[in-house]
């Protein structure tokens, strides 16, 4: 532990000295206090209750409210309900939903990986997520996962047990640490990133691999003998070098030698090998995810920081060095110290940076500015939803999600053919939620393996909001969705509130209200196509596709 202090001296430094100044304030105000220290302009004033309303319900509960909610929370004239609101949607089951979402992106970046099925492993995360979930444990049980124990679906983050993967991920995903061109040689324009640091890594990892039961015809994760230490080599030096398991930054773990015999606490048995007295994945789980290595620590505030606020305090995420310095170095040290002393509370961290008026700051620019920096923070910045965030809020803004969301698959139905959905060859449409969500995410997702931390527009996603099938047959007048609701209204006006509410989750303007009113006049003859054209237009508008 005392490497750690040594090598990691300074950012300890910071978390000391910014204890001092935290501890008289709650953390949200502190970190309002740093943002406005740096800032270089106008900030923009707070958001508006409907802005801050539809954005907490999306990056909380992830999704959009209902026309009853939002004007519940505009009638409300508490000064504390944004607060109440915050811990109220904190404590819902629709939190634990969608950060299993968060989270399962973030940790397989929508990989099929391993024998574990995505509902097993969401069951874990959501089992996890409800029972106030801490990081440390999180990290600590995917990197120890064998599946002989209740944890087991975490397992699925070891994927096959491809050794190079595991250690590529496990540097980005848990370090910060993209050290992926470090397997041949030193990173070639970060210094502090070495090819001793890879191998360190790697030899951690290197003995896993899998085995079956022969009994239950289960696969578990097992480990082998470790024999000595990685040789490695450069691929632009002569001389060959070698390392025991080491993390970043840490001392190197000596490979422990047993007489013959003696090697094993437990013998072969069904179809497993016998189990080694030293596993140094065990050692990983114990010993990076723990509050001395800076790296994990500022690595895990980094990135919920990022879920929330759409931009990491050091971007991209994993690239976490001298060179990319975070926007906010005493804020980055700030989280991270309170982070370590609330046992590295997930749910405690979001309700943090939620409550700061950095967070509830309005997404649109100050009067006379014309761009502001996206790191710092002045303004709100606007996040493109996720693929299951859209495909909710499609759902919910247009009235269909109580029934879509139940569709179960017909057991004795064919597979659904989405290629031929896609292509337009196969007429049938997709018959369960689960079928609709794989659409959404085909197409709106980053392909698997990639992270998810900027919005790339594409051609497929804009013709599917235009032209699919299903978004049509959603805002076609049936089983009381929006558009039924909306042919039941007379007054012109009381349609626009009714439509804006439900899928922008504010009130029209005046402007707003005469257009709406101007299109249904032109299209009397056809009211009923009108309207779902109107929801249409404000489904495919670029103020519901963002979260802002």
């Amino acid at each position: 532990m005392e490497c750690w202090k040594r090598i990691c001296a300074f950012c300890l430094m910071l978390a000391n000295i910014t204890t001092i100044a935290c501890g008289a304030q709650p953390l949200h105000e502190e970190i309002d206090k740093i943002i406005k220290s740096q800032a270089s302009g106008i900030t923009a004033t707070t958001s508006s209750d409907t802005e801050f309303f539809r954005r907490v319900q999306l990056d909380i509960a992830g999704t959009i409210p209902d026309p009853q909610q939002v004007r519940a929370f505009l009638n409300d004239k508490s000064p504390q309900k944004r607060t109440r609101l915050i811990d109220t949607l904190l404590a819902s089951e629709a939190f634990v939903n969608h950060w299993t979402d968060r989270l399962s992106t973030m940790l397989l970046e929508r990989q099929t990986l391993g024998k574990i099925t995505d509902e097993e492993w969401r069951e874990y995360l959501k089992k996890t997520i409800q029972e106030n979930p801490r990081w440390d444990q999180i990290a600590r049980e995917i990197l120890a996962a064998t599946g002989k124990d209740i944890s087991r679906p975490a397992m699925k983050f070891l994927g096959n047990g491809a050794h190079h993967r595991l250690t590529e991920d496990v540097a980005r995903l848990f370090l910060g640490m993209n050290l992926k061109c470090a397997k041949c040689h030193d990173h070639p324009s970060v210094n502090e990133w070495k090819q001793a640091h890879y191998w360190g890594l790697f030899a951690y990892l290197n003995q896993t691999k899998q085995a079956t039961n022969s009994k239950n015809k289960k696969v578990y994760f097992v480990e082998s003998l470790a024999t000595g230490k990685i040789k490695f080599q450069s691929v632009f030096e002569d001389n060959e070098e070698e390392t025991g398991p080491k993390l970043p930054g840490g001392s190197e773990v000596p490979i422990p030698t047993y007489e013959k015999g003696k090697e094993f606490d437990k013998p072969a048995t069904d179809g497993l090998p016998a189990v080694p007295k030293f596993r140094p994945r065990e050692l990983l789980a114990r010993d990076l995810p723990v509050k001395e290595n800076t790296y994990f620590v500022n690595n895990a505030v980094n990135r919920i920081w990022f879920l929330m606020m759409g931009r990491g305090l050091v971007h991209p995420l994993d690239e976490i060095h001298g060179k990319n310095p975070p926007s906010h170095p005493a804020l980055i040290a700030v989280l991270a110290n309170e982070f370590v002393k609330h046992q590295f509370e997930l749910k405690w961290l979001i309700r943090e940076i939620a409550l700061s008026r950095s967070y509830q700051r309005s997404s649109i620019l100050p009067e006379g500015i014309k761009t502001v920096e996206a790191n710092s923070y002045r303004i709100a910045h606007p996040k493109p939803m996720t693929p299951e965030q859209l495909l909710k809020a499609i759902l919910k803004a247009s009235g269909n999600f109580g029934k879509v969301s139940a569709m179960k698959a017909d057991t004795n139905a064919g597979k659904f053919d989405r290629r031929g959905y896609f292509s337009g060859t196969h007429s049938d449409m997709p018959k369960s939620y689960k079928e609709i969500r794989a659409i959404f995410m085909e197409t709106f997702a980053q392909p698997a393996g990639e992270a998810e931390e900027e919005f790339l527009p594409g051609l497929n996603k804009s013709l599917f909001l235009m032209n699919d099938r299903l978004i049509m047959h959603w805002l076609k007048p049936h089983d009381s969705n929006l558009v039924q609701r909306l042919k039941k209204i007379q007054e012109d006006d009381k349609i626009s509130e009714e439509m804006y509410l439900s899928v922008l989750a504010r009130f029209p303007d005046k402007e707003e209200v005469q257009t709406i009113k101007d299109y249904l006049e032109k299209n009397e003859s056809r009211r009923d196509a009108a309207l779902g054209e109107l929801v249409w237009a404000l489904l495919t508008s670029t103020e519901f596709r963002l979260n802002h």
